[in-house]
């Protein structure tokens, strides 16, 4: 499938999303789904979708959330999950039950023309920090929720505050080049760390009553499969992984000998837990 039309500067993420990247993440949807269960209970609680109510799931991946939230809209509601990378919606088409209330469509919520005031809920999880305009994407979001509506999404805080992703890219720094320096804006797993930038992003787009709780997470990296799962998982998706991309054999040896030591003390039985730091953020639509 070819990628999806979107916004000019959004075109990396969508050539990132639909190439080997995306199908990593498609390749480990179940993996990743039990280590983000604990993201997706939260947002589902706090998001209070209702039997019957129209909800839109933005960069739903794999579809996880999408089928979570359409078991609560049951037979009388509906959710659209949205999403550039074609490999995690081939994915999220697989997993998602027959004839249950779902449709997933490829597109860049930046630009795509939702039919107006059509949504009573909007959720994400970890599917906004990736625009490179995201005031403009929640703009165009906005108009597609009715004035009655509400959002909910999960977003990552700040880097130093999340041992999940930061112990494997630590180990790994020890062999190879650092990645290339982000501003905290930019389109990434962090440029929503900021509470006062989202603030601002939500507010210009329309919303309000813009609420932001701070929730600490213990993920279990490893889903209760032992050391070298968690050791295999930092090896095949995240930051860790981007680093040792076409890095020589010798190198990506060594640099897993290092998260095996980096991960070692956080070993509990069959879990390696590592500490999450994220918000749930939650707002109306008027």
């Amino acid at each position: 499938m070819e990628p999806p039309i979107g916004h000019d500067q959004n075109a990396d993420q969508i050539a990132y999303w639909n190439g080997p990247g995306g199908q990593r993440w498609a390749d480990r949807q179940q993996s990743q789904d039990i280590v983000l269960a604990p993201v997706a209970d939260v947002l589902i609680d706090r998001a209070g979708a209702k039997a019957g109510e129209h909800i839109i799931d933005v960069g739903c991946g794999a579809g996880a959330t999408t089928v979570a939230f359409a078991r609560t809209a049951g037979p009388n509601g509906h959710v659209t999950g949205i999403d550039i990378s074609a490999p995690m919606l081939a994915r999220a088409r697989q997993i998602a039950p027959a004839r249950m209330p779902v449709e997933f469509v490829q597109a860049d919520a930046t630009i795509y023309p939702f039919v107006p005031s059509s949504f009573d809920l909007l959720v994400s999880r970890f599917g906004v920090m990736f625009f490179a305009h995201p005031a403009l994407s929640f703009t165009n979001l906005h108009k597609a929720m009715k004035p009655s509506g509400r959002l909910a999404f999960a977003c990552w805080r700040d880097p130093r505050d999340n041992q999940f992703f930061m112990a494997p890219l630590q180990a790994v720094y020890k062999h190879v080049p650092k990645l290339p320096q982000q501003g905290p804006e930019d389109p990434g797993p962090f440029s929503f760390a900021s509470e006062a930038r989202v603030h601002q992003i939500l507010d210009r787009a329309g919303f309000s009553g813009i609420a932001m709780e701070p929730v600490d997470l213990s993920l279990d990296v490893a889903i209760g499969r032992g050391l070298e799962a968690a050791v295999q998982g930092a090896r095949e998706i995240g930051p860790a992984a981007r680093a040792l991309a076409e890095q020589p054999p010798d190198v990506v040896a060594a640099a897993t000998n290092s998260i095996r030591e980096a991960l070692m003390p956080f070993v509990s039985g069959q879990s390696v837990p590592l500490r999450a730091s994220i918000w749930i953020v939650t707002a109306r639509t008027s």
